[in-house]
């Protein structure tokens, strides 16, 4: 009886059984699809699976035992998108998605889209992709990554995945997790088509066909008109998206299974067979609201609701059917209990499967497990390389020594690609990437254009075909314009997909402050909050060219071998620092041959052995820490500086034990003195119960202004030795004495 009332909620089959079957809507014929009556009756099982998972999920949610949000209802001749793709084309999929994943499914032998859909939809922990975490479509027999955006953010790294793919062909790389000659989906709402990272990402794969460059990506997007309560203007994203240089159009009514079938075989043909990027447009419905507590008949006329559903796909397909002889009304009836039925048993069997109880539980999935990879291939040097050796055998200061350490892992492994803006031929801004394009070629070392999504994007898409990407961030706050492909894209894919996805990357970030001659929050920011706050991303924030190298090797390893997302914050201002005292002495260079081993994950780099006063810090801190230092010791004070390394997570174990019998402590936190390190510092110590004569020393809660007022609101030697006296209860000595 309960599924009987789900299925009039819809009114599919009160219009069914009253004959009411919509007129055609396109001349499409199943000749001109290359479908048979077959292919269409098993397309309208799937379509039909689909609404009843929709219905059940409804009541579930309504009976307060499920957690079902957003359904697929009108949006079901996606069915015929999956139908004209294979299996290993990667699909981003947004959330209205259900009958592509149901067909999908049918043509894996051994799938249960039934059975996975219904634990999703009440967050039982058996779900076979999320683990009960989120409500979600994925799988990972199925190539259909887990998807939890609501706008557009996965489109970026949709663009990323199939630039990978035609990167892969260029390599010839063995084996690749992509097949050389597959195809990336990404399906999205006309609502979302206006987010700045849909635009973003769509001119990228643009740019990128527009420059000739093959690129395998499908844009799908599936335009019903409306976004929760708000039109989108009729015919607007065929103004906006029908003749976009370097992209090719391609229209279709997704109403008509037929028709959806005719157009995304022609945006499979264009995407396999030119390699160029596809704008595959869908006209579709949405029935029933946008979500499960969504009262469409507060913002919508009832006229205007009752004409959509009249529109339903299933309505098409059914009337499709019925006119080749191929069902009655009454077969489509008893189709749809039977299928009905077979949803209803899952759901309430799923209700009964258990859920996440517990906190370990639910953070299980958090980081990825660590997996086998391939065997690193040596990266091929091109013809006229340039010879490092001059350069590995002389002192070099930070900004030359990540560039050879670069250099290391492009040379040992052919899966590590550097990309961003101006990093190819100028060597970066600050020749960070200097002389590794000349040496390893324009297919590994590559400028992107000015978009930050679109490089982070790319990171993730790349990882998804198993390479070890290395996008460059030209400065701190620009990658405040991103954000989210960090904190919701790359760092929860192995959450909420059991650790069977990762997006393994080393961001590169040139930032922090102390420029002289800079100012503005853009090119002078010393803030780090935003990645402290990502679950699963790993902070690196290298203090000199040494550090920098040995550090660098280890994210490689956590990349490579943990799948891990590593943010590799470079310090701007020790770029070009060679002496740290005096003029001359150059002790903040090295010689990259004699830099032996890595920097271990949650390790510390302990500076001195004094046992006086222990000043925790990091990065420009600790250039400063050592200056201070130097002037402490004429005060009488010896010190250690606890160069912490690695920022998020902290090393606190690591710290406490190099802090040693030091009971002064002084943290030198070059950013804001809120949203601090400092602050964790300090409340990591006190749960752990250790007691310290303890003070910091921060910079001011302020942008960072031009000139040398800059040095009014940052940390100094001064401000450093100043603490450090009064932290111990000695006062400085004056100059005369």
């Amino acid at each position: 009886m309960a599924g009987a009332i789900a299925a009039s909620a819809d009114g599919f089959l009160t219009r069914l059984q009253a004959g009411r079957l919509p007129a055609a809507l396109t001349e499409t014929t199943l000749a001109d699809a290359r479908m048979t009556v077959r292919d269409l009756a098993a397309l309208f099982e799937s379509q039909l699976t689909s609404r009843r998972l929709d219905l059940e999920a409804r009541r579930l949610g309504a009976e307060k035992r499920g957690f079902y949000s957003i359904g697929s209802s009108g949006h079901e001749g996606n069915a015929a998108v999956a139908r004209a793709f294979r299996i290993d084309d990667l699909a981003f999929l947004h959330y209205r998605s259900g009958a592509f994943y149901v067909e999908r499914a049918s043509k894996l032998p051994g799938e249960t889209p039934i059975w996975n859909m219904a634990l999703s939809f009440v967050a039982a922990a058996e779900d076979p992709i999320s683990g009960g975490r989120h409500k979600v479509i994925g799988s990972k027999s199925l190539f259909i990554p887990p998807q939890t955006s609501t706008i557009a953010s996965h489109l970026p790294k949709a663009m990323g995945a199939a630039f990978s793919i035609a990167l892969s062909r260029t390599h010839k790389r063995p084996n690749p997790e992509l097949p050389r000659d597959s195809v990336v989906l990404c399906s999205f709402g006309d609502a979302s088509a206006n987010h700045s990272t849909a635009v973003g990402a769509i001119n990228a794969a643009a740019h990128t066909g527009y420059r000739g460059l093959p690129l395998p990506l499908v844009f799908v997007c599936e335009d019903n008109g409306i976004g929760i309560s708000v039109r989108t203007p009729e015919g607007w994203i065929a103004a906006n998206y029908g003749a976009r240089a370097g992209l090719r159009y391609i229209s279709g009514d997704g109403r008509d299974a037929v028709d959806a079938m005719r157009a995304a075989r022609a945006a499979e043909r264009c995407a396999r067979g030119a390699r160029a990027p596809v704008f595959l447009h869908l006209r579709t419905v949405r029935l029933m609201g946008h979500a499960g507590s969504d009262v469409e008949s507060t913002y919508r006329e009832r006229a205007e609701i009752e004409k959509e559903a009249d529109q339903d796909p299933l309505l098409h397909t059914a009337r499709r059917l019925i006119e080749e002889g191929a069902m009655s009304i009454e077969d489509i009836e008893a189709l749809y209990a039977d299928i009905g039925a077979r949803v209803f048993r899952a759901m309430e069997q799923a209700t009964t499967r258990p859920k996440l109880t517990s906190a370990s539980e639910v953070t299980a999935s958090l980081l990825p497990p660590s997996r086998p990879r391939r065997a690193m291939r040596p990266g091929r040097l091109t013809a006229n390389a340039p010879d490092d050796a001059r350069a590995k055998s002389e002192p070099q200061h930070m900004s030359r020594l990540i560039s050879l350490a670069l250099a290391e892992q492009l040379e040992r492994d052919q899966n590590v690609v550097v990309f961003g803006e101006d990093v190819a031929k100028k060597g970066g801004v600050y020749g960070a990437t200097t002389r590794l394009q000349p040496k390893f070629g324009p297919s590994r070392v590559f400028d992107t254009i000015l978009d930050e999504q679109s490089i982070l994007g790319m990171a993730i898409g790349l990882g998804h075909n198993g390479y070890i990407p290395v996008p460059e961030i030209q400065f701190l706050a620009y990658v405040h314009n991103a954000e989210d492909q960090l904190r919701g894209e790359a760092a929860s894919l192995a959450f909420f997909s059991k650790g069977q996805y990762a997006n393994p990357m080393v961001v590169r970030i040139a930032g922090l402050a102390y420029q002289k001659g800079f100012g503005g929050h853009f090119h002078n920011d010393n803030s780090v909050a935003i990645f402290r706050d990502i679950p699963g991303v790993i902070l690196a924030c290298p203090s000199s060219g040494s550090e920098a190298v040995k550090m660098m090797r280890e994210a490689f390893r956590l990349a490579r071998e943990e799948g891990r997302v590593v943010i590799f914050l470079e310090p701007i201002a020790l770029y070009p620092i060679k002496d740290l005292h005096t003029e001359g002495d150059g002790l903040m260079t090295a010689v990259f041959n004699e830099i032996d081993g890595k920097a271990d994950f949650e390790t510390v780099n302990q500076i001195g052995e004094g046992k006086d006063l222990a000043i925790i810090t990091y990065g420009n801190g600790a250039y400063l820490s050592q200056r201070a230092a130097q002037a402490l010791k004429e005060q009488g004070v010896s010190t250690r500086i606890i160069d912490l390394r690695w920022l998020t997570p902290l090393p606190i174990d690591a710290m406490i034990d190099a802090i040693g019998q030091c009971k002064n402590v002084l943290i030198v936190d070059e950013c804001r003195k809120s949203g601090s390190l400092s602050e964790e510092i300090i409340a990591q110590i006190i749960d752990r119960g250790v007691s310290y004569n303890l003070s910091r020393v921060t910079g001011v809660d302020t942008y960072i202004p031009l000139g040398p007022a800059a040095d009014t609101v940052l940390v100094s030697e001064t401000d450093i030795i100043d603490a450090a006296l009064t932290l111990m209860g000695k006062t400085k000595k004056r100059a005369a004495e």
